[in-house]
């Protein structure tokens, strides 16, 4: 679906749009509600002063744990085996070798998924998927079930991991930003938007294809087949789009418009779950530590390696519990 085109994208797409309805996106919420507030009991039990990675103790189980439960992925071996693979699809730093047997590990794990739910399904994305594949073999086969399963998953995993990290970043290196939004003069809305323009889960995205020669304007030619790079980062920052401030994280910019979800066709189809995710994550986060703070200075966060992912690979942090304010 990724790649596809035309009439053989829009069969793939209306195969799995069901799944991401409004009502089923709503029906998530109190499920994100719920996890969101047993990751922060577990962060509140953190002795005080002690620095925590708040990526890989919240921002990353916390869309995890929903994808999971989206898929209907049993609990146990098998949500540590997809949490664990999931992430060594988007390493860069992986040997040829090792990517190999990533994808062959990926593809097992989500094989033996589809039999579970073909023997015993239930109301999940896996289950809707087996089911429009086995009531007419002709509009997915076996591998594209497979394949657009691990597109939801990459997609709607590690994106959102990176959304909650970066608009976490972004409020605590703009401490006057995060005033406005507990000020009630931005919305935590606003503060989704602006780190999706200002800094992208996906900052640039291979590939695309021309399926006909496009004329840039005072430019080259990209000649029809050629492969396309989208840069997600470079066009939020455009100041022909944005003006002269292009480069600055305002909540309270106006025209909030951006092309981290996509655009058209391809737009993606899992960005209502994704700002439910960080609508929930975000106020819930800085409700219970309001005096949360970065335990290192920007320049000592180190990004993901590669140039896909726009995020950080840790993002130490102090936090103290409201419970414990002026004790």
């Amino acid at each position: 679906m990724f790649t596809a085109y035309g009439a053989d994208h829009r069969r793939l797409r209306k195969l799995i749009a069901p799944a991401f309805t409004a009502r089923r996106t709503d029906a998530m919420l109190p499920r994100v509600e719920r996890i969101t507030a047993a990751l922060l009991d577990r962060l509140a039990a953190t002795p005080a002063g002690d620095v925590v990675d708040l990526r890989g103790s919240f921002a990353h189980p916390l869309p995890m744990q929903v994808i999971c439960e989206l898929f209907g992925v049993p609990d146990g071996e098998m949500r540590s085996e997809l949490s664990r693979l999931s992430d060594a699809i988007m390493d860069p730093t992986l040997t040829p070798e090792q990517a190999g047997q990533t994808a062959v590990d990926i593809h097992t794990l989500l094989s033996k998924l589809v039999a579970i739910k073909r023997e015993t399904p239930d109301d999940d994305l896996t289950s809707l998927l087996v089911s429009a594949r086995d009531d007419d073999g002709e509009r997915m086969t076996e591998q594209e079930l497979v394949d657009t399963l691990l597109l939801v998953i990459v997609a709607g995993h590690e994106t959102t991991v990176d959304l909650i990290g970066n608009a976490v970043h972004a409020l605590l290196t703009h401490p006057e930003q995060l005033a406005l939004v507990r000020n009630g003069k931005a919305s935590w809305n606003d503060v989704i938007e602006e780190t999706l323009r200002w800094d992208p889960s996906i900052a640039n995205l291979p590939l695309r294809f021309a399926v006909e020669d496009i004329e840039i304007p005072g430019g080259p030619t990209i000649r029809k087949g050629d492969a396309i790079m989208p840069s997600y980062v470079a066009a939020g920052r455009d100041p022909q789009q944005y003006g002269a401030t292009a480069a600055d994280f305002d909540i309270q910019r106006p025209g909030q418009e951006h092309l981290a979800f996509g655009y058209g066709v391809h737009r993606c189809l899992g960005a209502p779950l994704a700002r439910m995710e960080a609508q929930i994550a975000l106020p819930a986060l800085f409700d219970r530590f309001p005096d949360l703070e970065l335990a290192v200075s920007t320049e000592e966060l180190v990004p993901i390696e590669g140039f896909i992912s726009g995020g950080y690979r840790t993002l130490p942090v102090r936090l103290t519990p409201a419970s414990e304010q002026g004790s």
